[in-house]
């Protein structure tokens, strides 16, 4: 036999509102706990990924393309290594090529 609850003055003795299914409730960006670092975080991410100038934009797209990479792949490789891959990095390139389909794509 299933337990009733005592229902207090003022309720209806209605479903709670929140009787969603988990998977179906909104999920804030910064996921199900609290805030933290989020924006700071958010913010940095954004300066990062802001080229210097246009000069540079322009020559990391030229070189990127040129060893068969997108724009991103090459910058990422000099923000978290400091390595500016060349022509005869191909083990490398080839390991970043590789894992492009298993790589989520994040949009801020």
């Amino acid at each position: 036999m299933a337990r009733r609850r005592k229902i207090g003055i003022g309720h209806n003795g209605g479903p709670p509102l929140e009787e969603k299914p988990r998977e179906k409730r909104h999920v804030p960006p910064w996921g199900r706990g609290g805030v933290g670092h989020y924006f700071t975080w958010k913010a940095k991410h954004r300066a990062a990924w802001r080229p210097a100038s246009t000069d540079v934009l322009l020559r990391r797209q030229e070189k990127a393309d040129s060893l068969g990479l997108t724009y991103e792949e090459y910058t990422l490789e000099i923000l978290e290594r400091g390595i500016y891959l060349q022509e005869d990095d191909q083990t490398k390139i080839a390991d970043i090529k590789r894992r492009r389909k298993s790589r989520p794509t994040h949009h801020l």
